[in-house]
């Protein structure tokens, strides 16, 4: 996997993946910044988020859930010292779909978590504290 990052000025950088894809990085006024784009270490944690619910939504394809949506929160504590790193953070999944099953649900937090998520686990034992949560809702049903 490969990555790189140019400077676009100020306190701007362009992100691109090794597959191709461009995401424009900028940091907070006070520090130069033009608040053009997510801080790197938003950054770090939308990918964590976005991994935990490739995860789980693989997982409840799988499992044959009729899932319509699945959102993740996350909600993270940095240190207050340098370097501000993550010292804690929860995912909270609300998963909505038809007839869904709470256990396989919670199975596919649980399965992101301890054995597939890398960004999660790659945290975790970095010390970083990570909790998760879930609630399943019913999807409206159309008429017709």
């Amino acid at each position: 996997m490969k990555a790189t990052i140019d400077w676009t000025g100020n306190a701007s950088f362009k992100a691109t993946s090794g597959s191709g894809h461009s995401v424009q990085l900028d940091g907070p006024p006070d520090h130069g910044g033009e608040n053009l784009g997510p801080r790197p270490m938003e950054m770090l944690l939308m990918g964590l988020g976005g991994c935990s619910a490739f995860d789980v939504m693989s997982i409840l394809k799988k499992s044959r859930q009729d899932v319509t949506a699945c959102h993740a929160e996350l909600e993270a504590e940095r240190a207050d010292a340098i370097p501000a790193v993550f010292t804690r953070i929860h995912l909270h999944f609300v998963v909505t779909g038809r007839n869904l099953k709470e256990n396989l649900v919670k199975r596919a937090v649980s399965l992101s978590a301890e054995k597939y998520c890398s960004a999660s686990i790659m945290l975790e034992q970095a010390g970083v504290e990570i909790s998760h949560t879930h609630e399943v809702h019913e999807a409206d049903q159309q008429a017709g």
